[in-house]
């Protein structure tokens, strides 16, 4: 997932306050239940020792949730008495997941709103496409392409005409394969979609498939849904959780096989708290792998206001010359070093039960920059 859209929440040091809100249903009782769930995150800040204005300021803008177009819920986070980033979550968040601490907690979002790639749908016939963007909390049409409409079928004949006849429907199809490629890559390059479904009969897919630019031929998949037969929300979530499971899949075989060390005793990978501080210091992280469940993530460390000064201990830092020092989780820690050095980070929770929870040690581990 990239995360650079938090980087404001680096910007200043302090305590932060991190509230993941339930804004499913849509009950007659929707407007008193948010009351309630706005009186429990600031009551829970309020205990955890949040500043009565922080505490305020998210109670003010849970309250203002009450109308929100959110179907599943989103994330808030405060310091000095404002609300500094709203996150629309993709899935409903559990009860209760409330924080306060010198770090936004940022890794539930992980699996709460990240790995949510944007599909670009193409519903194929002979004669075009028509187009839909579509996404966990998006759905819309994105136009379409119309393509020579004669000869698409084959006619009965024989003999010569019959073959003349198949060739000029052969060379109709050829072209409107053509065409199709061409506007899905230009839809693509305008919505940036991650992923290309392509949804017809074989040979149409199989057409366009081929006649996309090479760059895009690893983002397309094709599925068998005529132009007139819409796919559910249910089977495009399938299809982007499946592509999603790959893509995760790939980067644990690229961790594992970086592990290994080289002919000078160098590694591409390394995992555990000890030797991930290390890699932070150094500005080596090149993608940080995390299990959000995981025992490490909780482990206490310490930070500077320098996103590349933590510590297992406190003494660590005054040694590295950081006057100033707090204590925060491992998993916030690491998430905003590799934040303010451009590395994504990977949540390992869909893919647990194919790989095991051994991935990494203590449930972290990260690629580097250069070994």
């Amino acid at each position: 997932m990239e995360l650079a859209f938090l980087n404001p929440l680096y910007e200043h040091p302090g305590s932060w306050a991190s509230a993941y809100v339930d804004l499913s249903g849509r009950d007659e009782d929707m407007q008193h239940r948010r009351h309630l769930t706005a009186q429990a995150v600031s009551g829970s800040l309020r205990e955890q020792g949040a500043d009565e204005v922080t505490c305020r300021a998210v109670y003010e803008a849970v309250e203002g949730l009450r109308r929100s177009a959110e179907p599943y819920g989103v994330a808030l986070f405060a310091r000095g008495g404002e609300v500094a980033l709203q996150v629309p979550l993709t899935r409903r968040p559990p009860d209760g997941l409330v924080h306060w601490g010198a770090l936004p907690h940022v890794t539930p979002l992980l699996d709460l709103a990240g790995e949510d790639p944007v599909s670009l749908v193409a519903y194929i016939d002979r004669r075009g496409a028509d187009f839909e963007v579509r996404g966990a909390l998006l759905h819309e049409a994105a136009g379409g392409v119309t393509g020579r409409q004669w000869p698409v079928h084959r006619a009965k004949a024989s003999g010569w005409s019959e073959r003349h006849f198949r060739l000029k429907v052969e060379n109709t199809w050829e072209h409107n394969a053509r065409e199709v490629a061409e506007a899905l890559a230009a839809c693509q390059a305008e919505t940036g979609a991650d992923l290309l479904i392509l949804c017809g009969e074989e040979r149409e897919c199989r057409s366009v498939h081929e006649q996309l630019p090479k760059r895009l031929r690893d983002r397309a998949v094709e599925t068998g849904h005529g132009i007139g037969s819409r796919l559910l929300p249910q089977e495009v979530e399938e299809i982007r959780a499946r592509c999603v499971r790959q893509r995760i899949l790939a980067e644990v075989d690229r961790f594992r096989a970086a592990r290994a060390p080289d002919e000078e005793r160098r590694t591409g990978a390394v995992e555990g708290v000890p030797q991930l501080i290390e890699a932070a210091r150094e500005h080596r992280l090149a993608e940080l792998l995390i299990r959000p469940d995981a025992p490490d993530t909780h482990r206490q460390v310490w930070i500077g206001e320098d996103p590349a000064q933590l510590a297992a201990r406190r003494t660590e830092l005054k040694t590295l010359g950081e006057q100033l020092s707090w204590p925060a989780r491992a998993d916030d820690a690491l998430v905003r070093a590799a934040v303010v050095t451009d590395a994504p980070v990977l949540s390992l929770s869909p893919v647990l039960e194919e790989t095991g929870d051994e991935v990494a040690v203590g449930g972290l581990g990260a690629l580097l920059r250069w070994a």
